[in-house]
């Protein structure tokens, strides 16, 4: 079910470009998400990172630019998104084919030491709360201490009235650098399915969408839910470190590693 490299360029350019139309400041998010990690892994000499959700390879590709000595395993369930990045993006990562937050999904990521970096970006909004929960703590248990996770998604604020505002400012930001004349998620599987090379791939990727149609939606869970899941699941520290309209980078580390103190009521338990 391999695709030629031409097809698999004209794809993950494409696809690039459709995404521009929903992620507010796309580069600056990956720029930021990129910071975060540089910060997490500074001194290693070799670092492991995990992208959840890779898609074609958009941000392990950026990853491996930013940080040629890392060993990076890019995660995903769909079989049109991992054979594009596995073709386009070859040397940026270890594809791995999995369901996040499914009953042991960490297992086939063949993960030999402790991760030094999680990151995400618009994949986990999908996952009701409980499947989240489980989800955070599998990767609170592949993390070294220190070692965070970075989640760079679409959240509603905490206060309700507020999130058509936010989600307003982040769609008359996109539309300013002309997002909304770009091709949208639907377009571009519609043409995708036109494309013989990816026939086989296409089917596959119905089978496994009526299998796990039941697993999730948009959830629409907020940023402060997200810290809430986080702290149970283990993480020492929670914090969002970059943010416009609803777009919002999340970051969770591991371990008490800030370089604040810890909060007087925690402090010893």
């Amino acid at each position: 079910m391999g695709v030629s490299m031409a097809t698999a360029r004209t794809w993950v350019e494409r696809w690039e470009r459709q995404q521009e139309r929903y992620a507010v400041d796309r580069e600056e998010r990956f720029t930021v998400i990129a910071d975060v990690v540089e910060h997490a892994v500074a001194g290693r000499a070799g670092p492991l990172l995990l992208d959840l959700g890779c898609g074609p390879g958009s941000l392990a590709a950026r990853l491996a630019d930013r940080f040629p000595h890392a060993e990076i395993v890019a995660a995903d369930m769909d079989p049109v998104l991992l054979e594009l990045g596995r073709t386009h993006h070859a040397d940026a990562a270890r594809y791995v084919d999995t369901v996040i937050g499914a009953e042991g999904w960490t297992d086939v990521l063949g993960l030999d030491r402790p991760l030094d970096a999680a990151v995400s970006t618009t994949a986990l909004h999908y996952l009701p709360e409980h499947v989240l929960l489980r989800t955070y703590r599998s990767l609170a248990s592949l993390l070294r201490p220190g070692g965070v996770l970075v989640n760079g998604d679409h959240f509603p604020p905490d206060a309700a009235a507020c999130s058509e505002l936010t989600a307003h400012v982040g769609r008359r930001r996109s539309e300013r650098t002309g997002g909304h004349a770009r091709e949208d998620w639907r377009s571009w599987w519609d043409a995708a399915a036109r494309d013989p090379e990816l026939t086989d791939l296409l089917d596959e990727r119905r089978r496994r969408h009526a299998l796990h149609s039941g697993s999730g939606g948009d959830e629409q869970v907020t940023v402060s839910r997200h810290a809430a899941l986080l702290r149970r699941a283990g993480f020492a520290r929670v914090a969002p470190v970059w943010q416009f309209g609803d777009s919002t980078v999340l970051v969770a580390v591991m371990g008490d590693t800030c370089g604040l103190p810890a909060p007087a009521a925690t402090r010893g338990q």
